[in-house]
């Protein structure tokens, strides 16, 4: 299946989130105040990849119409 614009965003989204969480985990955060900052970007990019999920979902079905 071909990727479209969605997917590449999505996937770049994820990639963002995953070398995130990888920061943490390695302990990356040199204290609490840039550890809540840091979940935060992850929830806040997590959100976006829900808008841009829904986004691609409107478009698919206007495409069918």
């Amino acid at each position: 299946m071909t990727k479209t614009v969605f997917d590449v965003i999505i996937d770049k989204l994820n990639a963002d989130i995953s070398a995130n969480k990888e920061f943490l985990a390695a302990g990356g955060a040199r204290d609490f105040t840039q550890y809540k900052e840091v979940v935060g970007l992850i929830r806040g990019l997590e959100s976006c990849i829900d808008y841009v999920k829904d986004l691609s979902r409107n478009y698919m079905d206007e495409e069918d119409d």
